[in-house]
């Protein structure tokens, strides 16, 4: 008997799963818990409208979406978190014992997350996004930093994700422009709420935010994408949109960023220089919780840090072979990177046509992945993707490049953002690891799969998952012999793990044994040999979203740790292929059920 996944997957339509009819088989149980699960998808969505922009899930029921934004008041924060306190009542009253394996697991990756963000919204400062599909991969001691808050957010959304195709879509977007205003005050009135109770980013994360909204702040507002977005996509519609935006960007917009700027100003005035969660209220048990989120495990940072250290020694060792061959000995491991980067043969121009070339040049990688990817899967998606560069006014904040799926039914692609501030943090041997991680088979690749499972499964990611599973994609790259006859582009996949293993020793460093950024920046970038330009953005974003970097390479250990465990189990019966679909299929989920969803596939490929 083929369970319901299989029927959803052999169905093969990237559609709501809501859509389909439930399995006539399924038991009262069953139907009671799965109705339940879509009442906490609708709800999600409710808390977080975003979330149906960019799933494309804001049209007939759910129309009313498309015009608002999350509370992020206090009020509204507290409305969440008693919103979430509700639904993880009714999820635990929900008996698992007569359900089905997926069905379980659907329940407990749902009560997880709620169990999660709960253990988050106790402590009386920051941003907790473990509900927020969007930004589910990063929870924040601070409301807004150079990388969180509206004004990094909201612009984007509303530029990449709200349709406009007619008046009611302008309308819409329209509204959720003055929306922005107010979300903008209720973040600055959690800045003052939080410098209250001794809760201040750091002076550099200060200095890196205040230039980012003064220098929007500064251009005219005509030219303000908010205005321009909309006015370049309703040129054929009636209503003068663009005059519209214009007026409300000047009336209301500028202004509550000019009161949010005012904020930050004060609170630069009080800020230090330490740089780790450990001076703040509660901060011990803060990075405690942090790391939780970020690796879906109770390791301590004691274990993270010692775990990080020893595989990057493993890491580098293998690097030294191929750097040696290549003539390069002169050295550290990170020394000779260093170097290596430094060649002009390995960079881009600094230009806008260089940075075309480097976009160019990912293009084709993820082009040529794509026909090796049935050796990998049996199960395959489109993979709908646009690579683009981070939007020039906030890259100076931003991270070195992310992703995210596009919408369900793949009417929008996914994006895939690379940022270019300068492009000498991008050297060649590096990129194509990149593209594989963010895009294919990586992120985008991975959110896909996602929405052939119940809604609200779409809802919900866990950040050691999703960037596990990344850092496994630059692993299948490697497997399937992207690499072969390029020493140098293995290097930089080498690297890139390695790069993730450092996380490990300077996330923990900074939160836990009260390192010093400069002290992180140095360590980071003498012992990998990357880019200082490029450490220094990756150091400050640890300090505003802590434990959340540790999750990679957890994820990524603990899935080859489950590869390993299936081999030895089914010796000649372990498929390559069909591991992968398992772990794909299964979609996002704790770690913890990770190993659930590979023991029953250990399971099923034994009874043959």
């Amino acid at each position: 008997m083929i369970d319901r996944r299989e029927l959803l997957a052999g169905a093969g339509a990237l559609a709501l799963t809501a859509a389909l009819p439930r399995a006539a088989w399924a038991s009262p149980a069953e139907d009671a818990a799965e109705a339940a699960l879509a009442e906490v998808g609708e709800a999600l969505l409710s808390d977080y409208p975003e979330n149906a922009t960019t799933l494309g899930l804001d049209s007939g029921a759910r129309a009313a979406l498309r015009a608002r934004l999350s509370d992020r008041s206090i009020a509204g924060q507290q409305a969440l978190a008693t919103r979430a306190r509700e639904r993880l009542a009714r999820l635990r009253g929900i008996d698992p014992a007569p359900l089905g394996e997926a069905a379980k697991i659907d329940l407990d990756v749902v009560r997880t997350a709620h169990e999660t963000a709960l253990e988050g919204f106790a402590f009386p400062f920051g941003d907790v996004a473990v509900l927020n599909q969007n930004w589910s991969y990063r929870n924040a001691p601070y409301a807004v930093s150079q990388n969180t808050g509206a004004f990094i957010e909201i612009p984007d959304l509303l530029d990449s994700n709200h349709k406009v195709e007619n008046a009611a879509d302008a309308d819409a977007y329209l509204t959720r422009l003055e929306a922005y205003a107010a979300v903008l005050d209720g973040e600055t009135e959690r800045l003052r709420h939080d410098a209250g109770i001794g809760v201040i980013a750091p002076d550099f994360i200060l200095d890196k935010t205040l230039h980012q909204q003064r220098s929007v702040r500064g251009a005219p507002i005509a030219t303000w994408g908010l205005v321009t977005s909309l006015a370049r996509r309703t040129s054929s519609i009636a209503g003068d949109h663009g005059a519209r935006a214009e007026r409300l960007v000047t009336e209301k917009v500028a202004p509550a960023m000019d009161r949010q700027i005012a904020e930050l100003e004060r609170q630069r005035a009080r800020a230090t220089s330490d740089a780790g969660v450990w001076r703040l209220p509660q901060g011990e048990a803060y990075y405690a919780w942090a790391l939780k989120a970020g690796t879906t495990t109770t390791m301590s940072p004691d274990e993270v840090h010692a775990m990080g250290q020893a595989q990057l020694r493993e890491l580098q060792s293998e690097m030294d072979t191929i750097l040696r061959a290549q003539g390069l000995t002169r050295g550290t491991v990170g020394e000779r990177m260093t170097a290596l980067s430094a060649r002009p043969d390995q960079l881009f121009p600094n230009t806008d046509a260089g940075r075309q070339q480097v976009l160019d040049y990912m293009n084709g990688r993820i082009t040529e992945i794509r026909t090796r990817l049935p050796r990998a899967f049996t199960t395959l998606v489109h993979g709908n993707l646009v690579v683009k560069r981070v939007p020039p006014e906030i890259e100076l904040g931003s991270p070195g490049a992310y992703a995210a799926a596009g919408t369900i039914d793949g009417s929008v692609p996914g994006n895939l953002y690379v940022n270019l501030h300068d492009t000498a943090n991008n050297p060649r041997f590096g990129l194509p690891t990149l593209a594989y991680h963010e895009g294919i088979p990586g992120h985008v690749w991975q959110g896909e799969y996602t929405y052939r499972l119940p809604m609200v499964r779409s809802l919900l990611a866990f950040n050691a998952y999703s960037e596990g599973w990344a850092l496994y994609a630059e692993q299948l790259g490697d497997e399937l012999g992207v690499y072969e006859g390029d020493p140098l582009g293995r290097l930089g996949y080498l690297q890139s793990i390695a790069f993730r293993a450092c996380r490990l020793v300077v996330d923990t460093g900074l939160h836990a044994k009260r390192w010093t950024r400069d002290q992180a920046i140095d360590w980071f970038a003498t012992t990998n040999g990357s880019p200082r330009g490029d450490v220094e953005g990756e150091v400050d974003r640890y300090c505003s979203w802590p434990g959340q970097a540790c999750g990679y390479k957890v994820g990524h250990s603990e899935i080859n740790r489950l590869r390993s465990r299936a081999r030895t189990a089914l010796g000649d019966r372990f498929d390559f292929r069909r591991f992968n679909d398992a772990l794909v299929t299964g979609g996002n989920v704790p770690l913890v059920v990770l190993g659930r969803i590979i023991d029953a596939h250990i399971a099923e490929r034994r009874a043959g």
